[in-house]
């Protein structure tokens, strides 16, 4: 018997407001007070940064303020994004062994098979590209990024429906590494749009259905229509006053090598940033270290455990740790390997802030 998934629809909302509505589902999820679920989410004008990416570095703060755009910070890992009415938000809240013993990359390919299998019904050749996009002929159409909370799973995306390229640019501060990779005048030209492909702005409710249909006959499940509960607005409106909401929580990273005796290193095949303090005899022992960047982590304190064990450590010892850290099997990366952090702690010993 297939799996029913309950999909609820919860409009329009600002980026902070969204996000906060993640975390209550996801606290309703573990607590088992709702079913597995999929929900559809619209947004006003806002630019979302990854969980560890510094906000000064990934976004036109400035530009943001002028242009009314929100500045929010998700709590799944990944890149930068720009959002607004032109885009449509979808994500799965579930336990993850409906898929299986699966890690993360192997969820992400199913479910982004299955986002590419519903947008293909509206007429476009929608297909997965590793690591975590979904494509039409080499243009990214949506982005997808989640994290595993012991065994509950919350996987996210969006699918662009129309583009505002100028807003997008103007506030996004994309990496002059990853255009150079992709050999792009901007980030404009790597993204296309349902409307561009088809000739006209898609049905909105005919996407949902498509969506629907792709995530069903891939994962094989049911879906049926729900409504939020009272319960979980509950939830969603705690989270957002607390931490989600609050600026403190939205610049939790913003600009780390401002301060003093920071030293920083760049790992730039990973878009992967160390920021490094150091002491003991010969400056080698760890005082503190944080990495940053667009980084897919899972369970969601990995990274913040991954820092604490480092403290104190000899740089001779960071390789041999990192990889003793992420031999534990709770934890999964998507495009990461455990040599990547202790090259950038390395980089960051020979380029000071």
């Amino acid at each position: 018997m297939a799996a029913q998934f309950r999909v609820v629809d919860t409009g329009v909302r600002t980026g902070r407001q969204n996000i906060a509505l993640d975390r209550a589902l996801i606290e309703a999820r573990i607590a088992g007070e709702i079913g597995d679920t999929i929900r559809f989410i619209e947004f006003e004008p806002c630019a979302l940064i990854g969980r560890h990416q510094d906000l000064a570095q990934e976004l036109n703060l400035e530009a943001c303020r002028q242009r009314g755009v929100q500045t929010v910070r998700r709590m799944t890992g990944g890149g930068a994004i720009y959002m607004d009415r032109g885009q449509l938000g979808w994500a799965l809240v579930c336990d993850r062994r409906v898929f299986g013993k699966v890690t993360l990359p192997d969820i992400t390919e199913k479910i982004c098979t299955a986002i590419a299998a519903g947008l293909s019904k509206l007429g476009v050749d929608a297909r997965f590209r590793p690591r975590n996009d979904i494509e039409i002929e080499g243009r990214k159409v949506s982005g997808t990024g989640g994290f595993f909370d012991g065994n509950i799973l919350i996987f996210q995306g969006t699918v662009i429906l129309d583009i505002d390229p100028a807003a997008m640019m103007a506030v996004l501060n994309v990496p002059q590494a990853k255009l150079e990779k992709r050999q792009l005048a901007d980030a404009g030209a790597r993204v296309t749009s349902l409307k561009a492909e088809l000739g006209e702005m898609p049905d909105l409710a005919g996407v949902k259905a498509a969506l629907l249909e792709g995530l069903a006959e891939v994962l094989d499940i049911e879906t049926i229509a729900g409504e939020l509960t009272a319960h979980e607005q509950a939830l969603a409106d705690e989270a957002y006053d607390d931490e989600i909401g609050t600026e403190e929580f939205v610049s939790e990273i913003c600009d780390p090598a401002r301060e003093a005796g920071v030293m920083v290193g760049q790992n730039r095949a990973r878009n992967l940033t160390a920021y490094l303090r150091v002491d003991g005899q010969r400056d080698r022992r760890i005082r503190e270290v944080l990495f940053v960047g667009d980084v897919f982590v899972t369970p969601p304190r990995a990274l913040l455990d991954l820092e604490s064990q480092l403290r104190g450590s000899d740089l001779d010892d960071v390789a041999g740790k990192v990889d003793a850290f992420f031999a534990d099997p709770a934890i999964s990366m998507l495009g990461l390997a455990p040599p990547d952090f202790a090259d950038a702690v390395h980089d960051a010993m020979q380029v000071p802030a």
